[in-house]
């Protein structure tokens, strides 16, 4: 037992580089294997959490983008959720880092000002700006969607009460249109933290043996010749994140749906089988 809280202390935090420096060799414990992994988690999280944050917002722009009659607001929006829901992750992660790795070493200058692009092609920022493009479409034309289908009732009652613009918009289209969504958008955020594995596979490099689960669990399967020990941790530690995300967002279900008879209906978790 205090070998395994001596393992823990030493590589707890060992992808933020914190604690030794060294991965282990030879003679791989459980409690390695467990610590290390769960110590790349911590990357999933963060590429997931702030994607799923940052993707958001922009995914409610897109959606009312695509929902106005603007073309020159429509079709860019469109033309972004097509080309992002219609193209690989993997792809999009390949052409990205090709992409910054083209940008000059020294930076861009804009109006005489040198600004700094090398560290785009590191794997928290380049990897992490594709999850947010990439989560915003899909999200946005799930928000579109249930833009396009607010009760007529809601809308009829708003200008009833003389509500125009914004404060109709604030007020009654954006939460309805939340209502709405949240069950899919639920199953969108559960399939982005399961997309952040991808980011292994990625092109871009893991700095200084600082890498995500997968990383790690890769690391263990190449050097005992037994993928049946560290994958199925990875797999054990990402049931647990869902079960986290649908106990969160369930909550964010019941406050949105806190005025409707039968609001105490939990909100189930139903995977899309095919996306």
């Amino acid at each position: 037992m205090s070998q395994c809280l001596q393992t823990i202390q030493d590589y707890g935090l060992r992808s933020l580089g914190i604690g030794e420096k060294l991965l282990p060799r030879s003679e791989f414990t459980l409690c390695e294997q467990i610590t290390l992994i769960g110590s790349g988690l911590i990357w999933n999280i963060y590429f997931g959490a702030l994607a799923l944050f940052f993707g958001f917002f922009l995914a409610n722009a897109l959606a009312v983008a695509k929902m106005s009659r603007n073309p020159l607001l429509r079709k860019p929006a469109e033309w972004f959720i097509f080309v992002f829901r219609g193209s690989p992750l993997f792809i999009q992660f390949f052409l990205a880092y090709e992409t910054l790795v083209m940008l000059p070493r020294a930076g861009i200058d804009i109006f005489g000002i040198t600004v700094q692009t090398s560290w785009m092609t590191k794997a928290w920022a380049g990897a992490l700006l594709v999850l947010i493009l990439n989560t915003a479409a899909y999200s946005a034309e799930i928000f579109y969607g249930a833009l396009r289908n607010l009760p007529k009732g809601e809308i009829e009652a708003a200008d009833a009460y003389g509500m125009s613009g914004w404060t109709r918009y604030r007020r009654i289209i954006w939460p309805t249109a939340m209502r709405l969504a949240w069950p899919a958008y639920t199953n969108e955020a559960i399939f982005l933290f399961h997309a952040t594995t991808l980011v292994f596979f990625s092109g871009f490099p893991a700095f200084r043996q600082q890498g995500d689960s997968l990383y790690y669990a890769s690391y263990f399967a190449d050097k005992t010749f037994n993928p049946f020990v560290a994958y199925p941790i990875v797999a054990g530690y990402f049931i647990l994140v869902t079960l986290c995300l649908i106990a969160i967002f369930g909550v964010m279900n019941a406050r949105l749906n806190r005025h409707l008879p039968g609001a105490a209906k939990k909100l189930r978790y139903r995977p899309n089988l095919v996306r």
